[in-house]
């Protein structure tokens, strides 16, 4: 968990150079706020991990975190107009949905894989 905070940590800090040297104010805090919704998505991947993990003792905490990843989701969505981001994000709604319907259907320990995957996915598109 560790190196993949460290990892974001670099993302997030290429990011807002990037878009410092690429833009004027407002490039800057658009890429700025996709980082920083990615990096809260990235929060909410790691509570679905663990939910998952201890689905017997609180079935309902996957929910809570699938809402979580949604929300901000659609947060990113509506704000961006990059296709990579767009495909990021398309990807990302899919994988909550392929979890969501495990769960629904009694899977107590589904493939949370794709969701990390495209979360990984939306972290780099932030940070082109």
């Amino acid at each position: 968990m560790a190196a993949s905070r460290g990892r974001l940590a670099a993302v997030m800090a290429t990011a807002a150079l990037t878009a410092g040297l690429l833009g004027g104010c407002g490039a800057a805090h658009k890429a700025m706020d996709c980082v920083h919704t990615a990096d809260t998505i990235a929060d909410s991947v790691t509570d679905l991990q663990q939910a998952v993990e201890n689905a017997g003792h609180d079935p309902h905490r996957a929910d809570a975190a699938l809402d979580a990843i949604e929300k901000n989701v659609r947060k990113i969505g509506n704000k961006t107009d990059d296709a990579d981001v767009d495909k990021a994000v398309d990807d990302l709604d899919k994988a909550v949905g392929d979890v969501r319907a495990a769960v629904r259907d009694g899977d107590r320990t589904p493939d949370v894989g794709p969701v990390t995957d495209a979360a990984g996915e939306l972290t780099k598109g932030c940070a082109k």
